[in-house]
């Protein structure tokens, strides 16, 4: 089936400069798919990450890796085949966290089928070296019985025996050539430890250097949040200076409308002004005017209360002319009464003569 990844996560890439063995050189521009593959081939895993057609990471976990956490989001480890050491910054600790528990399982797993495949190679050695103590007694068998060509034709065990022999040599060649090359890794391994070392005591020089970097950075970033605190009250200060800038800009506008309106109004009271000797004028004639009928108004009171008072004289008048007229009258109603009585007197006189 190949390789099939098992686990994919994303982060940023880093490398250790070869050179000084202390910075770290940035592998990817942004964070990029990091993936743990499995090939069932082999029995083996990697770490692969590709940066678009450029391969960043391609590193074989062996049972000899270590990956170590130096912050909260940032992990390392060191591969020897590749002669680097690669770090990986995520965007949170849960991620670095399970990167890094896979790494355990699979380094685990890496382990597991290193000490199958050593069993299997101790097997076939001890194979091997019982098949080379029965060679010598096969040999003294055809020397006894004839040749090899002999028993096959003559025994069909001898043959079986035969093709066992040829196999079983196979596999100590094949056992000799794996042990060289586990020699090779093993001593190549070694060296690598022995820089790893090296790495290791230059990097714990570095962290403490890193260390007082860190002292010094918290410091500054420290002095600059003051600073940025200090530049955001006088940025909040600003603001209400523009807020209080923006309202006397308002209050201006309104004064100058209101300017407007006042000199609009003293132009009319000036044009006013220009018609006030015309009105000047009239009053006085108006005023002259008035203090003729004034006069007038005195006369003609005048006048009333002379006839007010020929009124007031005519019903005195008028009331003491009804009083004698009344007086008149009966008078009068007391003569017709004697004249009426004087008539019947002479009614009766009239009747008796």
């Amino acid at each position: 089936m190949g390789e099939q990844p098992i686990y994919t996560t994303r982060a940023h890439v880093f490398q250790i400069d070869p050179s000084t063995k202390k910075n770290w050189v940035p592998a990817s521009k942004q964070a990029v798919t990091v993936s743990y593959f499995y090939d069932s081939t082999r029995n083996s895993y990697r770490i692969i990450s590709v940066d678009g057609s450029k391969v960043i990471i391609n590193s074989t976990i062996t049972p000899n890796m270590t990956f170590t956490k130096t912050s909260q989001k940032f992990g390392q480890w060191a591969d020897s085949r590749a002669n680097t050491v690669f770090g990986l910054g995520f965007a949170s600790e849960q991620q670095l966290s399970k990167f890094a528990e896979k790494f355990q399982e699979v380094k685990d797993a890496a382990k597991l089928a290193k000490d199958k495949s050593q069993e299997k190679g101790d097997t076939l050695s001890n194979h091997s070296q019982e098949s080379g103590r029965e060679t010598p007694s096969a040999n003294q068998a055809s020397s006894i019985n004839g040749t090899d060509d002999e028993k096959i034709s003559f025994s069909p065990e001898a043959a079986q025996l035969k093709s066992e022999n040829e196999r079983l040599k196979s596999v100590v060649e094949l056992s000799n050539t794996t042990a060289k090359k586990y020699e090779t890794e093993l001593q190549t391994l070694k060296e690598s430890n022995a820089r790893l070392v090296d790495a290791l005591q230059e990097s714990s020089a570095n962290v403490e250097s890193w260390k007082k970097e860190l002292t010094v950075c918290q410091e500054e970033s420290d002095t600059l949040r003051k600073k940025i605190a200090e530049l955001e009250a006088q940025c909040n200060e600003a603001n209400q200076e523009k807020q209080k800038n923006a309202q006397l800009s308002v209050r201006v506008k309104e004064l100058e409308a209101e300017l407007k309106e006042k000199e609009q109004e003293l132009e009319n009271l000036r044009r006013q002004a220009e018609i006030i000797p015309q009105l000047m004028g009239e009053c006085e004639n108006i005023t002259t005017k008035l203090k003729v009928a004034e006069s007038k108004n005195k006369d003609l009171e005048g006048r009333i209360q002379g006839l007010q008072m020929d009124v007031s004289d005519s019903r005195q008048k008028q009331g003491n002319m009804k009083g004698e007229l009344k007086k008149f009258m009966d008078i009068l109603d007391g003569k017709l009464d004697e004249l009426h009585e004087f008539r019947q007197g002479l009614s009766k006189l009239g009747v008796d003569n």
